[in-house]
């Protein structure tokens, strides 16, 4: 069986949410043993924090000239037997040979942007997923609204494979790895990932503000002017936030010795920080709704409403309570202990074998 990668991910982002996937697909792929291999690649693709990691072979890659244009083309692939293509990012080979699959992440272009990048982001999602043999939905949520953007999808070539949770991510009992200065463990909030505007960052400030506890925000760009504004107040001298830029361990040390973590965002495909936080021991506190509500498990701390002063007077209810809190953390562990990337890379690579074998 040959399996052809697109790894134009690795082009198109620095870093990122999918990026993160397509790395834990791709180094595994790269230890399988009876297939073929081959990747599409860029020549800028080196900038990418998780391609810096992958070691793969000058004979098992083409790797052409980058312009921002590549991104919306098809790649042009000459192979007469069967394969398996794969792209990182909606693109499909027009190869009679070839089975396409195209991952589908979450919908947030298509219900919460506007204007002409939307238009082409949906477009060339749409061209993909119509044109593909086979679909993978990180969630059932986002399967849900893939069919109902796309009635005309069959939904039996749709296959829900849940995204995983890296190994870096665990409990800590040894405080003296928290070093951070200005921040104590368990008196600050956590904000991880970016600050889009259906990320509904300004509830976070506003629990913030509520509990009287600053917010530690990791990922995303530099606070805006606004931003920086809303966190101060009458009675505070200094704005009440701590913004890093963390590698996996550091963020896990964060994770661990955190209050809580903020997710107030409305629309997820799947949510990874949740998890992230579960599998460190993290209490969560997230918006109940789409994939969030899936995939974060038998959690009391999910809000329906975004009433801050309810939102906050749960969060003390239940995590100034040892007992409460305990069992949170302990329900949080085994809900994330059900996520991994080997189950993703497993199920994934079954799909290959039984796609292949129908082709």
């Amino acid at each position: 069986m040959k399996i052809i990668y697109d790894n134009i991910i690795y082009s198109i982002q620095k870093s990122g949410g999918i990026s993160v996937v397509w790395y834990e697909l791709t180094k595994r792929l790269l230890e399988e043993k009876g297939v073929t291999t081959e990747f599409i690649e860029y020549t800028n693709c080196s900038s990418n924090i998780f391609r810096k990691k992958l070691d793969i072979a000058s004979a098992n890659k083409k790797t052409e000239n980058w312009n921002k244009l590549k991104r919306y083309f098809n790649p042009k692939i000459k192979e007469q037997n069967n394969f398996i293509f794969h792209s990182s990012y909606y693109r499909i080979s027009k190869n009679k040979s070839a089975i396409n699959i195209t991952t589908v992440h979450d919908f947030t272009y298509e219900l919460y942007r506007k204007g002409l990048k939307k238009y082409i982001h949906s477009f060339q999602k749409f061209r993909a997923i119509r044109n593909s043999d086979y679909i993978i939905c990180v969630s059932e949520n986002t399967k849900k609204d893939l069919l109902k953007l796309l009635p005309d999808i069959y939904p039996e070539k749709i296959h829900v494979i849940y995204n995983g949770v890296s190994d870096n991510y665990f409990p800590l009992t040894d405080k003296s790895e928290f070093n951070y200065q200005n921040i104590n463990p368990y008196e600050y909030l956590l904000f991880v990932g970016s600050r889009d505007e259906y990320k509904r960052f300004e509830i976070a400030i506003n629990i913030s503000h509520e509990i009287n506890k600053p917010l530690v925000i990791v990922g995303g760009g530099p606070l805006s002017k606004n931003e920086i504004q809303q966190f101060k107040s009458e009675n505070r001298n200094q704005p009440y936030y701590h913004f890093l830029h963390l590698s996996d361990s550091e963020l896990n040390i964060l994770y661990n010795f955190a209050y809580c973590l903020l997710y107030p965002s409305e629309y997820e495909g799947f949510g990874i920080p949740i998890i992230e936080a579960q599998k460190a021991g993290c209490p969560v506190i997230a918006y109940k709704s789409g994939a969030t509500k899936e995939v974060a498990g038998n959690n009391p701390l999910m809000f329906e409403s975004f009433n801050v002063q309810k939102i906050a007077n749960m969060i003390e209810l239940n995590l100034n309570d040892a007992t409460k809190r305990k069992q949170i953390v302990s329900d949080g562990i085994d809900n994330a202990s059900q996520y991994s990337w080997e189950k993703t890379y497993k199920k994934t690579i079954e799909l290959y074998v039984d796609a292949f074998s129908h082709k």
